[in-house]
């Protein structure tokens, strides 16, 4: 009973402090001084996103968000990939 009670405080505690990463990521993504730093907060923000949903699975007991973080994962990795060639090409598709 006292180990469930101290884990879920734990995940409170972690989900806090990932939302003020999330928070910050947000902030270097309007305000990044170049295109690369706006790309990095993006793929930062998208990394802690699925700290956030893995969280909140732990949390619920639900593994359908640890899918969820997995489709995200999947979508922001492709993300990624394209804007960055989008930078340094100028075009996606070949």
């Amino acid at each position: 009973m006292l180990s469930s009670v101290i884990l879920d405080s734990a995940i409170m505690v972690t989900a806090g402090l990932v939302l003020l990463a999330l928070l910050m990521n947000v902030w270097r993504m309007l305000k990044g001084p170049s295109v690369a730093d706006r790309i990095l907060a993006l793929d930062t923000l998208y990394i802690n996103s699925i700290a956030l949903i893995i969280l909140l699975g732990l949390y619920n007991g639900s593994p359908l968000y640890f899918e969820g973080a997995l489709l995200i994962a999947m979508l922001g990795f492709v993300s990624t990939a394209a804007l960055s060639k989008y930078l340094l090409r100028g075009d996606i598709i070949e």
